[in-house]
C-alpha cells in the first residue's frame, strides 16, 4: 500500500496509536510543549487576552482547540484568562475539536477536576459542526500528525510485508514535489482539505499553532518514530516496523510553506511565522515568568524558570519549533 494509506493505519486505524489515549510527557513516548511548562498555554492566553483589550478580537469570541489530547493547553489558557480578565469565563465559549469518543470522555473528566462547574466545555466531532462568527484556533503538533508520502526522485513508497519499495510516483505527487523544488523528502496529505474546513468553521478567525519544521522542504528524509522517548530513524535497518506498529509514534518535520498555501488558497492570510521563542517571548513569555517570581518562593521560580527555558532555548525547543499564525478576515 502507499505509504500515506499506511501512515494512517499506524496512526489512526484500529490498531493505531491514536486509537487508545497516550500519556505525554515523562510517562509517554515524548514531551511537547503543553507537557513542559503551563507557561507555553499562558502566553498565548496573554497575547490573546491583549488583543481582547486592544478592541481586535470581540469578547464573546470562542477560543477553539484542535487536536487537544486531554485537553491540558485550552486548561492552561483558561487559567491565564481568568486571572487576566475574569469576566472573558462567562462572555467567551470554550470548544475542543476531538472525533474520538474515549478521547472526548478524558478531556470532560480533566476539566470537571480542574475547574468544577466554573468552566463550560463544549465538543464536537469535527470542524464541519462549527458555524462561528469568530474563532481563536490553537494546537500544537498537529501538522506533523497528518499522513506523508514518501518521495525522492520521481518515486514514490510503498509499503509490502514491512518492507519500503520504490515505485513511480503519480502526477498529484509529482506536481507537490515540482512546486517545492523536492527531491526527496516528506509530502503531507489532508492539508488542502484541513484548511478548507478550517477557513469554513468561522467568518473570520486567527489561528495560532506551532510544530517542528522549515519554511521550504528540506530535501531529505525526518520520518521518524518516537518509542518510549527513543527516538528511531524510519529508514534504520535495526527498526523493526511490525513490533512497533500501533504503539509508538510516527512523525516528520512539517513543510511550512506547504501550510500556508493550503491555507491561502482558502483566502487565509499568514500573519506571522517565526521560532517558538520568538513568539512566546513576543506574547509575554517573559513578563508573566518575572510575575510569577513576584509570588512564588525561590525554589518554586527555579523549578518553573528551567521548564520555561526548555521552551526557549535554541539548543532544544526554541529554535526548532516554529509558530504560525493565520488569520482569515472579512
Amino acid at each position: 500500500m502507499i505509504f500515506s494509506e499506511y501512515m494512517e493505519r499506524w496512526l489512526y486505524g484500529e490498531e493505531g496509536y491514536y486509537r487508545t489515549f497516550r500519556p505525554i510527557g515523562k510517562e509517554g513516548d515524548f514531551y511537547t510543549a503543553v507537557s513542559t511548562s503551563p507557561f507555553f498555554g499562558a502566553a498565548i492566553a496573554n497575547f490573546l487576552c491583549k488583543n481582547i483589550r486592544d478592541g481586535r478580537i470581540p469578547r464573546d469570541a470562542a477560543l477553539v482547540e484542535i487536536g487537544a489530547h486531554q485537553g491540558y493547553l485550552l486548561a492552561d489558557m483558561i487559567q491565564w484568562l481568568y486571572t487576566c480578565d475574569a469576566p472573558l469565563l462567562d462572555s467567551m465559549r470554550f470548544i475542543i475539536v476531538e472525533r474520538q469518543l474515549h478521547v472526548r470522555e478524558a478531556q470532560r473528566a480533566y476539566f470537571a477536576e480542574r475547574f468544577g462547574e466554573a468552566v463550560h466545555l463544549e465538543q464536537v466531532e469535527s470542524l464541519d459542526a462549527l458555524d462561528l462568527p469568530y474563532a481563536f484556533f490553537v494546537s500544537n503538533e498537529i501538522f506533523d500528525a497528518f499522513p506523508c508520502n514518501l518521495y525522492i526522485d520521481g518515486k514514490t513508497a510503498e509499503i509490502r510485508d514491512d518492507a519500503v519499495l520504490w515505485q513511480d510516483a503519480d502526477e498529484a505527487i509529482l506536481s507537490v514535489a515540482r512546486k517545492y523544488g523536492m527531491q526527496k523528502g516528506e509530502i503531507a496529505v489532508g492539508y488542502e482539505a484541513f484548511a478548507k474546513r478550517v477557513a469554513g468553521a468561522a467568518e473570520r478567525f486567527d489561528f495560532i499553532s506551532f510544530d517542528y519544521g522549515d519554511r521550504y522542504a528540506r530535501n531529505d528524509f525526518s520520518i521518524r518514530i518516537y518509542d518510549q522517548h527513543t527516538v528511531y530513524p524510519f529508514f534504520d535497518e535495526a527498526v523493526n516496523l511490525s513490533e512497533l506498529f500501533g504503539h509508538s509514534d510516527m512523525t516528520y518535520d512539517v513543510n511550512f510553506a506547504h501550510v500556508m498555501d493550503a491555507f491561502a488558497a482558502e483566502g487565509v492570510n499568514t500573519a506571522a511565522y517565526e521560532t517558538q521563542a520568538r513568539a512566546l517571548i513576543r506574547f509575554g513569555l517573559i513578563d508573566l515568568l518575572e510575575q510569577y517570581a513576584r509570588h512564588a518562593s525561590e525554589a518554586q521560580y527555579l523549578h518553573e524558570a528551567d521548564k520555561v527555558k526548555t521552551l526557549i532555548a535554541p539548543n532544544v525547543m526554541g529554535e526548532r519549533f516554529k509558530m504560525i499564525h493565520l488569520q482569515k478576515q472579512q
